[in-house]
């Protein structure tokens, strides 16, 4: 097992030098620079880093400007991001923090790189090198974390003052396969995410969905969070999700299914279209005995139309799995050939009588009644059917060439 005297700042530095955006960074090395966090405890652990995090003795958006590309900024926290062809790198200033009450934002001030190293989540993220001196800095005892594999929570504050931490103990735990020291597990044990905003919960949340395996850090938040981890439910959704849909958005509505509609799923910071799928989810079981019972495929249109494939794959796992994957791999992209205009031209007056054809051949083609082609769809388009008017282009009984639509 390595000691903290076998970590070294120049094995970061490399690893940061055969990096685009690391050599970017690398060109600026003023004083007061560092490269801190993730990508030092990574390398030094032999893993290969996400990202590139950058914390400066100053002005953060100034030294983001430097490194090119476009900058976001967010004055109230003192930092910035540079993006640029392939790469991001995030600057923050190096701060204290003060917290106005539990699980609110922080209010920062400037402080030395030092100061702004005790002041992070836990031990083994406490770790920087500068870039122009070359040192290994590292808050009391973090290198010790490192070599021990060990999440530590640098005071007895730290989850009462920022809830998230919580959530982002689960997935450290789960990605890098630490232990969690037993103060920090008991003080974790102890917090609760009530305080949190709903827009903070979900930028930890789809954090969460991230991981290689989103639902171990995601079962540890039951209890925390109003949430079922059902992983055999959620694999057999998983399987039957399309190459088209947001697998990450099916695992949160796998884990939500089960759950009465709740204030919570309402306080979350979604899309529009997310918000859609959750809701349907919360239907899943509804919608899977639908899916059951529908005998035909027009039948299971009548049930699927206007669900979203996420919410689909979601209701199949919860029994008519043959029925969902028909839907979602066979049925929902069958269209017709023909349109409106082919109608129009063949004398069907505009009207709601254009679309009540079309939908009655459409419903005769995923039934398996048509012959293939567009010759057979129009010829069924055409046909009188119970509301159907006679088509005023042609004096019936003449017949109709369903290729042209001009009368034999």
């Amino acid at each position: 097992m390595l000691g903290g005297d076998d970590f070294r700042a120049d094995v970061v530095l490399d690893a940061l030098a055969r990096r685009p955006d690391g050599a970017a960074v690398l060109a600026l090395a003023d004083s007061g620079v560092a490269v801190v966090g993730g990508f030092v405890r990574d390398t030094l652990l032999g893993i290969e880093p996400r990202e590139v995090d950058v914390v400066v003795e100053g002005d953060a958006e100034a030294f983001a400007r430097r490194l090119g590309g476009s900058v976001v900024t967010h004055a109230a926290f003192g930092t910035a991001r540079a993006v640029g062809d392939g790469w991001s790198i995030d600057v923050a200033a190096a701060r204290r923090e003060r917290y106005p009450r539990p699980g609110a934002l922080p209010l920062v001030e400037p402080a030395t790189l030092t100061e702004d190293l005790a002041r992070r989540d836990f031990g083994a993220n406490a770790v920087a090198v500068t870039l122009a001196g070359g040192d290994l800095l590292a808050a009391a005892g973090a290198l010790e974390d490192l070599a021990e594999r060990r999440l530590r929570a640098l005071h007895d504050r730290s989850f009462i003052d920022d809830p998230t931490r919580v959530m982002r103990l689960a997935r450290y735990r789960h990605r890098l396969g630490f232990t969690v020291d037993a103060a920090t597990a008991a003080l974790a044990d102890a917090a609760t995410l009530d305080t949190l905003s709903g827009a903070r919960v979900t930028a930890e949340l789809r954090l969460a969905l991230l991981e290689p395996d989103p639902l171990a850090p995601l079962a540890d938040l039951q209890g925390k969070l109003p949430i079922v981890v059902d992983r055999a439910l959620v694999e057999r959704a998983l399987a039957l999700t399309p190459a088209d849909a947001d697998r990450q958005l099916v695992i949160l509505g796998a884990i939500v299914a089960n759950l009465p509609a709740s204030d919570w799923v309402d306080s979350l910071e979604l899309t529009a279209y997310e918000r859609r799928v959750l809701e349907r989810a919360g239907q899943a079981e509804r919608l899977a005995a639908q899916i059951a019972a529908a005998g035909s495929a027009s039948a299971l249109r009548d049930a699927l139309r206007g669900v979203p494939p996420e919410a689909v794959a979601i209701a199949g796992a919860f029994g008519p799995v043959a029925g969902a994957r028909r839907w979602l791999e066979e049925l929902r992209g069958v269209e017709l050939e023909i349109g409106g205009d082919d109608l129009l031209a063949a004398g069907v007056p505009a009207g709601p009588e254009l679309g009540a054809r079309l939908e009655r051949t459409l419903r005769r083609k995923l039934d398996g009644q048509l012959t293939a082609g567009r010759a057979a769809e129009l010829a069924s388009a055409l046909e009188e059917g119970s509301g159907s008017r006679p088509l005023g282009g042609c004096p019936r009984p003449a017949p109709l060439d369903t290729t042209s639509g001009d009368c034999l």
